[in-house]
């Protein structure tokens, strides 16, 4: 009778080793598990909603947890047309995001006010919160959401994390 093996410990394996930089490594894992904060405030918001239907499948990045708490997000997708009775409370719920946070403006109005160039209409959300992606269009396709998601991906891969760390500004206060 052959011998069966467990397949909990496989000598094949035993001593490999895996080197990395501690900041690629975090990276990598920020970048497959964003949270995002939806702010749909306009017609894009619609779009927003399709990227996470199944033929578009926000999923397949790790950013399908949308949640309403800014308490448990890490980026913002502001989606639509920002006006100035609504801009306090997108820099409230943005101040309330923990560290590290990123804001992608999706679509024209939230980019640059897109056509209402009146009083009442905020000409871009970067007036107000730093913004990290534009996603052009009005309203973007769901496919330009992604690709911007994408490029979002690949800030936070050259990012440098260690130096956000509390421990390494003790060291320079000493």
């Amino acid at each position: 009778m052959p011998e069966t093996h467990s397949t909990a410990y496989d000598s094949k394996i035993e001593g490999n080793v895996i080197f990395t930089r501690f900041d690629a490594a975090l990276n990598w894992v920020r970048k497959n598990s964003l949270w995002p904060m939806p702010m749909g405030l306009a017609c894009c918001a619609i779009e927003l909603m399709a990227t996470a239907a199944s033929r578009f499948d926000i999923a397949r990045f790790g950013a399908e947890v949308m949640r309403f708490s800014p308490r448990q997000c890490d980026v913002m997708i502001v989606a639509g047309t920002v006006t100035y009775k609504m801009a306090l409370a997108v820099k409230r719920i943005y101040e309330q995001m923990p560290e590290p946070k990123w804001v992608i403006a999706m679509g024209a109005c939230a980019s640059t006010g897109g056509m209402y160039r009146s009083y009442a209409t905020l000409q871009g959300i970067d007036q107000l919160i730093p913004v990290d992606v534009y996603i052009s269009g009005c309203p973007p396709r769901p496919e330009a959401l992604l690709a911007g998601l994408m490029k979002l991906q690949e800030k936070i891969s050259t990012e440098r994390q260690a130096e956000r760390l509390p421990y390494n500004n003790i060291a320079h206060e000493l």
